[in-house]
């Protein structure tokens, strides 16, 4: 599947899939840019609707803020006239995610990213504070990003009033897979606002966010199986839910798999690679027995993938999975020694 066109940057609504793109590293944890380059465009002719760099998935806190820039204008440029970027531009102030709306909106980028303030958890007045701030002087449209596993929460009270005042505010990215929040927050502001979007970033609630009204996902598993997320979005959109609800399904296993078991977010690099791509490691430095943790459950993911026609199988087969991962990552170590002794001739 392959997906052509071109956009206008300053009209293109922000709907659709989104993926929160990996970044590839060398042998010394540098940025490895032709593979960047590489991996970016297959996304796209995979039929993603658009890139969002240095976001959780990216690792952005991991990487400089001079990187980070690299990043989004190396995405910018891939990206131009295919498909919208929504670039990540949580830094650690005001100021300084002020200078990177600026930088962003000089690449081409369609708008912005910012999460709430972390480290330091803030009220709903302080937070009003920051994004209006934000909203006040950004040269680029802005969406907010919920997420409180990791920063200040925002309330739909606070979401309301800044989409209310900040016409540069223009959606929001929900990382908390509640859908009676979506609900509340649509409720909330799509009648002040009918062109705010709302997007999801829980990829296995993704077609009932869909059918309470958001506008579609930021989803990490887009990294490892684009296609697949385009059509759960597809399908969900033109109403077949009894058909996207299979799939959404099918998705719940992987995206578990690839979020839980793993030191977030090696499980989705770890499938990402196994289309094709040179990620290598992220900058979290692991032990030995981590390694050896990543590599067993990697099989479990390539079985996954395997149904879903993205790679060929392991060469031992899959054995029968029961969705737990601890469990089907004993059982398939076991059916590969199984395997391995049987084409020995010891069995």
């Amino acid at each position: 599947m392959q997906y052509t066109g071109s956009f206008d940057v300053n009209q293109t609504r922000i709907q659709g899939i989104y993926t929160p793109t990996l970044v590839p590293l060398d042998a010394n944890g540098q940025i490895h840019e032709e593979e960047l380059r590489r991996f970016l465009s297959w996304l796209i002719d995979k039929g993603v609707n658009g890139l969002y760099p240095n976001g959780s998935t990216g690792e952005f806190t991991r990487f400089t803020a001079e990187e980070r820039r690299r990043i989004a204008r190396i995405t910018c440029e891939v990206a131009k006239g295919r498909v919208p970027v929504l670039a990540g531009a949580a830094e650690a102030n005001v100021k300084e995610t002020l200078a990177a709306c600026e930088t962003y909106a000089g690449y081409g980028a369609r708008a912005v990213a910012i999460v709430s303030p972390y480290y330091y958890r803030l009220g709903p007045e302080a937070l009003y504070a920051h994004f209006a701030e934000i909203g006040r002087n950004s040269p680029i449209d802005v969406t907010l990003y919920n997420i409180p596993m990791f920063a200040s929460p925002i309330d739909v009270n606070t979401i309301r009033r800044l989409a209310g005042e900040f016409p540069r505010i223009i959606g929001i990215k929900d990382s908390t897979g509640d859908v009676a929040f979506m609900q509340r927050m649509i409720a909330a502001v799509r009648p002040l606002r009918p062109d705010f979007t709302f997007l999801t970033g829980w990829d296995c609630v993704l077609v009932s966010m869909i059918m309470a009204g958001a506008d579609g996902g930021t989803n990490a598993s887009s990294n490892a199986i684009p296609e697949v997320m385009r059509s759960l979005y597809d399908l969900a959109k033109a109403g077949r839910y009894d058909d996207a609800m299979k799939l959404q399904y099918r998705v719940l296993e992987i995206f578990d798999l690839m979020l839980n078991p793993f030191e977030f977010p090696d499980g989705f690099r770890a499938a990402a690679g196994m289309r094709g791509f040179a990620l290598g490691h992220g900058r979290q430095p692991m032990t030995p027995a981590q390694e050896a943790e990543r590599d067993s459950l990697a099989q479990v993911l390539r079985c996954i993938l395997a149904e879903f026609g993205a790679v060929p199988p392991p060469e031992a087969g899959c054995a029968p999975r029961t969705g737990l991962a601890a469990a089907d990552k004993t059982s398939q170590v076991v059916y590969e020694v199984l395997h391995e002794l049987e084409r020995r001739g010891l069995l």
